[in-house]
């Protein structure tokens, strides 16, 4: 069982993404009732499916009449990103009790994923306790979110810009934090970069996932690099 530092350092390192979830998940309940889910499905998809893209996408193609299957290939391969999270974490929570592993698994998403592997990486006191609660206490606040959007529905004039600069602002937010070394801001600016083209060209939502392959990949060559420079001649 975590003990009472344990929830509260999960929840100080929470806490930015659940106040950010809270201004996303409002409007993707609001898109939810208007496909017709009520609160209490909307929280219970939140809370088992949890994926803010993927919930906001089948909000959108179902409202544009777009058939099952073609909307179950277009959040699989937003998904696919969850890949890259499970490689970069696994090696953290490879001595960690199966059922702990899973649910951790489960409730993983793009923010808890920058603050645990953060923490996980430089913090020795960052169990994979601490890793799960991040998780679910992102998931909850993500979850209640939704339901009060779906509960409220359209009744709530959320301007557009808002809705599309929260995601933003949660990643800026994380990314400000960060230990700023070479590595770091290689990723960063190629990531940024890479999105950035791959948008003008016309990639739509891969341009994300390309990016961030893209961001990964200097990434790597940039601390190769450095260990390189650092390498006894």
């Amino acid at each position: 069982m975590p003990s009472h530092a344990d929830v509260r350092a999960a929840l100080s390192a929470a806490l930015p993404v659940m106040l950010g979830y809270v201004a996303i998940g409002i409007p993707c309940g609001v898109m939810s009732a208007e496909v017709g889910l009520s609160p209490a499905v909307a929280f219970l998809l939140s809370a088992t499916f949890y994926s803010g893209a993927g919930q906001f996408m089948m909000a959108s193609l179902a409202l544009a009449g777009t058939p099952v299957a073609s909307m179950v290939a277009s959040v699989a391969l937003v998904s696919c990103r969850q890949l890259l999270y499970s490689a970069a974490l696994s090696p953290y929570l490879s001595r960690a009790p199966r059922p702990l592993a899973a649910l951790f698994a489960a409730t993983v998403t793009d923010e808890s994923f920058g603050v645990n592997l953060s923490r996980l990486a430089s913090d020795d006191s960052w169990t994979p306790v601490r890793a799960t609660l991040v998780n679910v206490a992102s998931m909850l606040s993500w979850a209640a979110a939704n339901a009060l959007g779906a509960a409220v529905g359209p009744a709530l004039a959320i301007p557009t810009a808002i809705m599309s600069f929260a995601m933003t602002s949660i990643f800026i937010c994380l990314l400000v934090g960060q230990r700023w070394a070479r590595v770091t801001v290689v990723v960063a600016a190629c990531s940024a970069v890479a999105v950035v083209a791959l948008k003008a060209l016309g990639a739509g939502s891969l341009a994300v996932l390309l990016g961030a392959l893209v961001g990964v990949g200097a990434g790597m060559a940039a601390g190769a690099l450095g260990r390189g420079e650092g390498a006894p001649r």
